[in-house]
């Protein structure tokens, strides 16, 4: 039992600790809106008719962003320009550059966002897509993507050391979460039950004791 009330208050006492990362997140469009990308870029192979979403975005923990690109992802107006052409495909791009709030201390004014259509060969990668609309790109020695048209100029999905600026709007949370205990709130709380599970043994081991028996 005290296993266990330890692991959930530790667990509890987890996320108040958690860091925030600046990063830039991944997106597939679809019918729906927008869907997190399960596969990294140089992987993934847009089919053609599909649409890329980029955010770069202030979250807690990368990979788990809850900001979505700031336009929606509609193919058909995307790319209402670029005419279909045999052995190539056309992709949707959408670039959302975040807000100030979002942005590193030397980019106060983040670029306005961009949406544009590309057409590429069939086999292009999203990363391929990504090098023929918004050069230059930065990537750092892990394949990690830094930077699209150049922005930010440095860093590279790096945990803030300080508290996280103020969000320009608070995000819809996907569920209610009960408050995080401090963890030295969660360790004395363990201490205290441990310290009462050892007074009602010892009241149990009196007790037996203490009771004469019966024919």
């Amino acid at each position: 039992m005290l296993a266990t009330l330890a692991g959930l208050l530790l667990a509890a006492a987890g996320p108040a600790q958690a860091a925030d990362y600046r990063y830039w997140s991944f997106w597939r469009g679809n019918s729906g809106g927008w869907a997190y990308q399960q596969q990294g870029p140089a992987m993934y192979q847009p089919p053609d008719g599909s649409v890329d979403g980029w955010r770069f975005t202030l979250s807690q923990g990368v990979g788990q962003a809850d900001e979505r690109p700031g336009a929606a992802p509609d193919f058909a107006t995307l790319c209402a320009n670029v005419p279909a052409q045999p052995g190539r495909k056309r992709v949707g791009v959408v670039l959302d550059f975040g807000t100030p709030a979002d942005a590193p201390s030397a980019h106060a004014d983040p670029p306005s966002l961009r949406t544009t259509c590309t057409q590429v060969p069939t086999q292009a990668s999203s990363a391929e897509v990504l090098a023929a609309i918004a050069p230059p790109l930065r990537y750092d020695t892990n394949g990690i993507l830094c930077a699209i048209a150049g922005y930010p100029v440095t860093g590279c999905g790096e945990a803030l050391t300080g508290p996280a600026p103020a969000a320009a709007a608070a995000p819809t949370a996907p569920h209610a979460t009960a408050p995080a205990l401090p963890l030295p709130a969660a360790l004395a709380l363990i201490a205290l039950v441990a310290g009462g599970a050892a007074w009602l043994a010892h009241r149990r081991r009196t007790a037996t004791h203490s009771t004469p028996d019966r024919p």
